[in-house]
């Protein structure tokens, strides 16, 4: 009987093994067990920018876990786990005594038997008779990984497929979230908080029970004590102390660093996706597959940008804009026609039919005339302000009306020979503003426009920075018997003969005038291709002042190209991806091509720096104290609607854009609305905290010159010199 019965209970484990009473995990199945792994978003500095997930959940070797986490978990669940294979017999004796007995206390279940069921999920609804058949399975199951993996790999896969509340699926996810620290960061108290946790996520959450949480806590560090992995001293002078969670931060797609930039490679990665495939065939999925993705953007760098674009928005631009507006009927309005308030009930009205409470309210059948009246309504809200999120009264109407005199912002930096994105802020708040100013964004550029025509100019030879044209009003046929001559925004120096370098620095439309009907339309388009700008330009006369919309992206690129001594790189944001392996599947590389001759490129930056040095950005001499050489742009567009600054040191080319969501809504002063007050502030701020940090290793040098001499002169003293003596040798020959 008893061989029959030894015998008998041998079969049935083997009638499970061998699928008699259903499904078992296939060999493959436990050689590789499924999860959905968050795909990590990595800077530069191998710091964790964000993820994408479906599962909050990211893999951790045994290696990188702390011992305390480990002595945590085994004091706990299964001090006996390096002894047994898989099921522990003592555990279920004592379980099935307590059963029997009424004193069941605990259960018996190993830790790989825990990890055959986070591996292999019950059911959620199962009969007792399914439900026992169910743990038979779970035995077997942990045998069987016991046999497949080592100890220590078993740990660290119960460690990596646990939920520990608060969307953390996983320790490295859940150290993050609750301690902001790495698992093998933690320190004992930190440990047993995660531990206790795991037992059940809700009960114990040091978030929503925290004195649950503490008792759980001080449990699993008297069990810590009770097996000598840590002394009993050690333990009462831990139950003391209070479960800190300062930096409790549960990451999410909205929260955290460089969020518009994220987003944006998201699209791409979306994309690339679809066309790159796992070993089985299967194209890779972004929220489920765990991949690594390593950008170009330096932590630090984009820290400081982020900082810069909100620090000049909030303190300086935004109250002088209030205040500039402060009383006015159809603020911040300006338009310059018959009937203003007509147009601003027509840009309004669109305002609302494009926010979400309007598509809402549409989609539940509500007719429009009821939808404008809720609109005139007061309701509760709460709005976005500079000084954080505030609760306030105020009918939806006057909502639209409220963020559309909010100031928006994108700043893009990069490196030059490399082509490394290193900072990217798409606007001043992703949670309240999504829409990215740096790639998606297309406004007039302005004047910054204008350094393609001079790189015409310098590439066709034989003109120099120093050469002088007359300043005067260009008068230029654009058919049917009609004329172009712009205006000019000052009137310095009319009449007299002024230096291309004098005319750039001061943006003079007029000088503008001149060299587009001197080289045509159709010859500066072809340049400013050359130099990555994709976007339409139209040939006509007035790209000479820079009426065609850009995004950022391509003029902090395009400009970049004179840094990189004429060859145009594409700016670039991911260098690798690797999937949950660690195996590389691919590697990025910028595309270049040669736009100009390295000396159009150093005759370029010289006039550029004209600009900083004796032109509209000289601000960044007498008021920022910068004092190195810095080539750069402004930019201001028709009404002061768009400000431009592009500013280049030799290890970085930055460039921003500010302004308004509707193009009526701007500064009506030059003086307030200018490139070099509205954006030129953010690039001083920004270098001020990337030069004061040394690691970040940006040294205060000069452009360096080409190997081959210059075949025209740059020195303008020089210049005018030769040419006195050039006419006067001119004239003796007449004589």
């Amino acid at each position: 009987m008893i061989v029959a019965l030894f015998l008998g209970v041998a079969l049935f484990f083997a009638g499970i093994s061998w699928e008699w009473f259903g499904d078992m995990p296939t060999f493959e199945e436990l050689e590789n067990p499924k999860s959905n792994l968050a795909s990590e978003i990595y800077s530069a500095d191998q710091v964790l920018l964000g993820k994408y997930y479906i599962e909050n959940r990211s893999n951790t070797h045994y290696s990188k876990l702390s011992p305390h986490l480990v002595n945590a978990l085994l004091s706990t669940e299964d001090i006996r786990f390096r002894n047994h294979a898989g099921i522990d017999l003592k555990s279920l004796f004592r379980v099935a005594y307590g059963v029997l007995t009424g004193t069941h206390k605990g259960g018996g279940s190993t830790i790989t038997q825990q990890l055959a069921k986070n591996l292999f999920p019950r059911d959620s609804y199962l009969s007792t008779s399914e439900l026992v058949m169910r743990k038979f399975k779970e035995w077997i199951t942990a045998i069987k990984l016991e046999r497949n993996y080592s100890k220590n790999e078993i740990i660290a896969m119960y460690f990596n497929t646990v939920s520990f509340g608060s969307n953390s699926f996983g320790i490295k996810s859940a150290s993050r979230t609750f301690f902001n620290k790495s698992p093998m960061e933690l320190k004992i108290e930190e440990a047993a908080v995660l531990v206790g946790v795991v037992n059940a996520p809700t009960r114990y959450s040091p978030v929503i029970n925290p004195e649950a949480a503490r008792e759980r806590r001080n449990l699993v560090l008297h069990q810590m004590a009770k097996y000598d992995f840590i002394k009993e001293k050690v333990a009462d002078s831990l139950q003391k102390q209070p479960i800190d969670m300062s930096e409790y931060n549960v990451m999410s797609h909205k929260s955290g660093m460089a969020r518009y930039f994220r987003e944006h490679i998201r699209g791409k990665l979306k994309t690339w996706c679809k066309t790159h495939y796992k070993p089985n065939g299967e194209p890779y999925n972004l929220y489920k597959d765990g991949l690594k993705v390593y950008t170009t953007i330096n932590s630090k760098m984009q820290e400081y940008a982020e900082k810069a674009v909100k620090e000049h928005l909030r303190e300086d631009l935004q109250p002088a804009f209030d205040k500039h507006w402060e009383g006015h009927k159809n603020a911040p309005f300006d338009f310059d026609t018959e009937n203003p308030e007509e147009d601003v009930e027509k840009l309004m009205k669109s305002g609302m039919r494009r926010s979400p409470r309007y598509k809402k309210l549409h989609r539940r059948g509500i007719s429009k005339d009821s939808i404008k009246k809720i609109f005139h309504k007061e309701t509760k809200m709460r709005v976005f302000s500079w000084q954080g999120e505030k609760d306030t009264v105020m009918t939806p109407w006057d909502s639209i009306r409220y963020y559309k005199s909010i100031l928006q912002a994108g700043m893009m930096s990069m490196e030059p020979r490399t082509g490394y994105v290193r900072a990217y802020v798409g606007g001043p708040d992703y949670e309240h503003f999504k829409y990215d100013h740096v790639t998606y964004s297309q406004r007039q550029v302005g004047s910054t426009f204008k350094p393609f025509l001079y790189t015409l100019a310098m590439q066709e030879g034989g003109i120099s920075p120093c050469t002088k044209v007359p300043n005067v009003q260009t008068r230029i046929e654009t058919g049917s018997g009609e004329f172009w001559a712009p205006k000019n925004p000052s009137d310095s120096r009319i009449g007299e003969m002024v230096s291309l370098k004098w005319a750039l620095a001061h943006s003079n439309n007029w000088i503008s005038a001149y060299l587009i009907k001197r080289y045509s339309p159709q010859s500066v388009k072809k340049i400013a291709r050359k130099m990555g700008i994709t976007s339409p330009i139209p040939e006509v006369p007035a790209i000479a002042l820079g009426t065609p919309d850009m995004s950022l992206y391509e003029m902090v690129g395009a400009l970049n190209t004179y840094v990189n001594k004429g060859i145009h790189i594409e700016p670039i944001f991911l260098t690798r991806i690797e999937d949950k392996n660690g195996n590389i599947i691919e590697r990025f590389i910028p595309q270049q091509q040669e736009a100009m001759s390295e000396e159009t490129a150093y005759l370029m930056l010289e006039m550029l720096q004209g600009v900083v040095n004796k032109g509209t950005g000289r601000r960044l001499r007498w008021k920022y104290g910068f004092d190195q050489p810095i080539a750069g742009k402004t930019g201001t567009t028709q009404n002061q609607s768009d400000g431009w600054f592009i500013g280049m040191v030799p290890d970085l080319a930055t460039g921003i854009w500010v302004g308004a969501e509707d193009r009526a809504a701007h500064f009506r002063t030059i003086s307030l609305g200018q490139g070099a007050n509205m954006a030129l502030p953010i690039w001083a701020k920004y270098m001020k905290k990337i030069y004061a940090d040394s690691s970040l290793r940006i040294p205060k040098k000069d452009f360096k010159k080409p190997d081959k001499p210059l075949s025209v002169e740059i020195d303008c003293e020089q210049w005018e010199n030769k040419q006195n003596q050039k006419n006067n040798t001119i004239d003796e020959d007449e004589f």
